[in-house]
């Protein structure tokens, strides 16, 4: 008898499954399928990504709903377009023996008339991303009043990508005897807020321990220079002649200018962010699933949802800012019972990030020298050897060219031959890496950067500053954790008394006292407009843009009075500080002042320039100065 059939899937399934290869259950299905089937229970599973877990809800789902009704009866919301696709194809592929069975993938990026056709044309399971779900719901273009059960997969990472109020908007039109399944990789305290919030008493099915990485995968770490780090990716890639990986950039800008710089040095590379189109994402990522593709350069967003088999390394070119994230960003490579290797190229102040990671993963990293020119070069030289040695002759083919090959090789030895093809492709790297030096950081230098870490920390705590990605403006308010707040809290106060769409608002960093928050730079002056004489818990909240003192301001000294600093009085006029100053004064907190100018010398402004693109000390709109507190009209 068939693994599945033991678990109480139907012939029909069983045998489409087998047709995709699949023999035997993974331990999450084999766990959550028994108990999704009774169809009775609120249901929590966590299991890392690459553990099966769409089979896990997808194969439950096909023998509890009715395919002779064409009214929808299963809603699966998941973050990213991709990931929507990877499950509504699956479900297809699941489903390709069943009678009657429709499923639809609702997504944006692509023609939403498209998609409104076949909803109407009758369907019984919806896999959606929330915002053209909203959109949809929005035209009253679909009847969710039969809808038995919804899935919420990857929730940590809805969460994250600040989809609370999507969400709730959204189930708000499903009935309330529903059942809720939610799948995670992680359980950070919002999901549990949302299990909370969403389900009734659910059974929860942990496999392995909470947030851990999977045991599949080994962890490394490279400590370089700032200014070495692209070479030091490249000396990886080179190392390892046969890598199939996915590379992680922090930024959209970061990502397509490391692919631009590995195609024009020869790699076979491509770029996935969010700023290409539907069309441009497809065809990148099936050259990448056609393995037509060695390297996939992406975001974190971008790379939500890429099941792609026998992925061989993961290469953080950038540390995630949220550490959760690193679980994800690693589960690409050792699915599916693989092993894979993820890798951090770091600088010296990153290691205590290191440290953070082996904590929430319960894995030890292990530190790693970069290889020296002469490695990657003998790495490359036998790696060739092996693929020539390995190699399928087709000999029906190849005979016909036999004896001029033969011809050609008259006066070369054996020895000769094996030479010369050798050094068709170890001469390239052996030019290239014949005086390449040690990228390695040494002792004392990895000693200061560790030190200066420490030292930093110690001084800024957490609020460090950091640039808003380009088109968002960093918002500062004075909310956190101790006041409650989870991630999607914070984004229904925020929308809510600031008047602007969930859909403007990019990352949410929730401190303890105090909060960052990333909104489109068009939305943030509506924001800040808006944002007036708000109170929570009897206490004013302010918002205001981001940024470090200001040039100039910070020999004021940071303890209050009329000096700006972190308790300035912001009635007072030339507050400097970084949260000090007047609105109307010209005070360093980055806030564009009411005479049009942008009173944060050097901050992101709300066109979403960065810094490099504004000189350091002043503001460059017209009628304001961002210099050390003063504006134009107190000048003149």
């Amino acid at each position: 008898m068939n693994p599945f059939s033991k678990l109480g899937i139907s012939d029909d399934v069983v045998n489409a499954v087998k047709e995709l290869g699949f023999e035997n259950p993974t331990p999450i299905q084999e766990q959550a399928i028994p108990v999704l089937l009774e169809g009775s229970n609120d249901f929590v599973g966590l299991a890392q990504t690459g553990t099966g877990k769409t089979a896990a809800f997808g194969l439950p789902l096909l023998e509890l709903i009715d395919f002779k009704s064409n009214k929808p009866q299963a809603l699966i919301l998941c973050p990213t377009r991709e990931l929507c696709l990877q499950i509504a194809n699956d479900i297809r592929n699941f489903s390709k023996n069943t009678p009657g069975a429709s499923v639809v993938a609702v997504y944006g990026g692509a023609n939403i008339m498209q998609q409104l056709r076949e909803i109407r044309n009758g369907v019984q399971i919806v896999v959606a991303t929330p915002g053209r779900m909203l959109d949809i719901i929005g035209r009253k273009a679909i009847d969710f009043s039969n809808v038995k059960y919804v899935v919420l997969d990857e929730a940590d990472e809805m969460l994250n990508m600040g989809f609370q109020e999507d969400i709730n908007d959204i189930l708000s039109t499903t009935p309330d005897e529903k059942k809720t399944w939610l799948f995670s990789a992680t359980m950070p305290p919002e999901v549990r807020r949302i299990a909370k919030n969403y389900m009734d008493n659910p059974t929860e099915l942990t496999m392995g321990t909470k947030n851990t990485g999977n045991v599949n995968i080994e962890h490394e770490y490279y400590i370089v220079k700032a200014r070495d780090k692209y070479a030091a990716l490249k000396r990886i890639v080179d190392y390892n002649p046969d890598i199939f990986g996915v590379v992680f950039c922090k930024t959209k800008m970061d990502t397509q200018d490391v692919a631009e710089h590995l195609i024009k040095d020869g790699y076979n590379a491509d770029a996935l962010h969010g700023d290409l189109s539907q069309q441009q994402r497809d065809k990148v990522m099936q050259r990448f699933r056609d393995r037509n593709m060695q390297l996939l350069i992406a975001t974190d967003v971008a790379a939500r949802g890429i099941d792609v088999n026998n992925v061989t390394h993961v290469i953080n070119y950038a540390l995630p800012d949220e550490i959760e994230s690193y679980t994800h960003r690693s589960g690409r490579t050792g699915r599916a019972g693989k092993t894979g290797v993820s890798i951090c190229i770091i600088n010296a102040k990153e290691t205590g990030k290191i440290r953070q990671i082996e904590r929430i993963i319960g894995k030890q990293f292990t530190k790693a020298e970069l290889p020296t020119g002469f490695d990657v070069c003998e790495k490359q030289l036998f790696g060739l050897i092996h693929r020539v040695h390995n190699v399928e002759v087709n000999e029906e083919q190849i005979d016909k060219y036999m004896s001029r090959i033969n011809d050609e090789f008259a006066d070369l030895s054996k020895e000769e031959v094996i030479k010369k093809f050798a050094s068709l492709e170890f001469n390239r790297f052996l030019e290239y890496y014949q005086n390449a030096p040690d990228l390695n950081l040494s002792a004392d230098d990895r000693e200061r950067g560790e030190r200066g870490d420490r030292r930093e920390r110690g001084e800024r705590g957490e609020r460090g500053g950091r640039g808003a990605e380009a088109g968002y403006s960093r918002l500062f308010i004075n909310v956190g954790s101790v006041d409650e707040f989870t991630r999607g809290d914070l984004l229904s106060f925020v929308c809510n008394n600031g008047r602007i769409s969930g859909k403007a608002v990019g990352k949410i960093d929730l401190k303890g006292v105090f909060s960052f928050v990333e909104v489109e730079s068009a939305a943030a002056e509506t924001l800040l407009a808006n944002f007036k004489d708000v109170q929570y818990n009897g206490r004013e909240v302010r918002i205001e843009v981001s940024g470090e003192p200001a040039r100039g301001s910070r020999g004021e000294g940071r303890r209050g009075g009329d000096r700006g600093g972190f308790g300035g009085d912001r009635r007072r006029e030339g507050g400097g500080g970084y949260r000090g100053g007047d609105r109307r004064s010209g005070g360093g907190s980055g806030r564009r002042d009411r005479d049009g100018g942008n009173s944060g010398g050097g901050f992101r402004d709300f066109s979403g320039r960065s810094r490099e693109e504004r000189s350091g000390g002043s503001g460059r709109r017209e009628g304001g100065n961002g210099g050390g507190g003063s504006d134009r009209r107190r000048r003149s």
